[in-house]
């Protein structure tokens, strides 16, 4: 899934963990990675993360906080970054979606980056 706000296109790709999940405890893994592209003039850091996660039960939790894996990267103009994370939720389908705040260092002006809103679906479901 690929979206584009401001300049900043985000990707992501996501992965059943069949190793780290319990289908008997409903305990469903999955892991994701983000490739953040920066294609503006300006040098753009990422400050904080937002995700809504929602099961199939129609479960949602919200997760918010500084940065994404413990960095707050600088991401210059042509450049990119990327990072994988992961989330359990209760269900073998799910989805997940948000946004970073990102900050352009030039003026110190914040925006929202929207993240484009995934599936997550464990190997064993067919569509």
């Amino acid at each position: 899934m690929t979206k584009t706000t401001e300049d900043i296109t985000i990707r992501v790709s996501s992965y059943y963990e069949s190793e780290s999940s319990r289908p008997d405890n409903q305990y469903f893994a999955f892991s994701y990675v983000v490739e953040i592209e920066n294609n503006g003039p300006f040098d753009v850091q990422l400050l904080r993360r937002f995700w809504i996660i929602k099961d199939a039960n129609l479960d949602s939790k919200e997760v918010e906080g500084a940065g994404v894996i413990g960095k707050t990267p600088v991401i210059k103009p042509g450049e990119s970054y990327q990072y994988s994370s992961w989330s359990p939720i209760a269900t073998p389908l799910g989805k997940m979606a948000g946004y970073y705040t990102m900050k352009r260092l030039l003026d110190g002006s914040q925006f929202k980056a929207y993240i484009p809103e995934f599936q997550l679906q464990a190997s064993f479901i067919n569509n």
